[in-house]
């Protein structure tokens, strides 16, 4: 039988939580970037490291400093306050997971309309549906 360690147990639930947050802020960033239609590689040249560890980032592998997420957040225009939002779980995990896709989704396609025109009519029908 293993001796109860009350420090271990808060310890391994901390890297279990912190593992979560790790992925849930690589995910908003994914979000962001796609949002904006950026690459992972001019993401990554942006803010000055390799493709791969901006997957890593994205993908809650590896975690970030407080200065690379500072350093992200002014890449992505958004502030770092933005990377966190909806964590505390009020919308639901499945709830988030399905926005997040439908969000990706119409980034995408938006960015591949090559009219400026249908661009920008479709943005001005977005503004204008979300203001009701």
């Amino acid at each position: 039988m293993v001796p109860f360690d009350n420090n271990r147990l808060v310890e391994e639930r901390t890297t279990i939580r912190a593992t979560d947050v790790d992925r849930f802020v690589g995910g908003r960033i994914r979000e962001r970037r796609v949002m904006l239609g950026l690459s992972q590689q001019q993401m990554a040249d942006m803010i000055g490291v390799t493709y791969q560890q901006a997957h890593k980032y994205e993908r809650g592998i590896n975690r970030i400093s407080a200065g690379r997420l500072y350093e992200i957040a002014q890449v992505l225009r958004v502030p770092v306050s933005y990377f966190f939002d909806g964590i505390d779980g009020s919308g639901g995990e499945e709830e988030m997971s399905m926005r997040q896709r439908m969000c990706l989704e119409l980034a995408r396609n938006f960015t591949q309309i090559q009219s400026d025109r249908h661009r920008e009519a479709l943005s001005q029908m977005a503004r204008a549906l979300a203001s009701k």
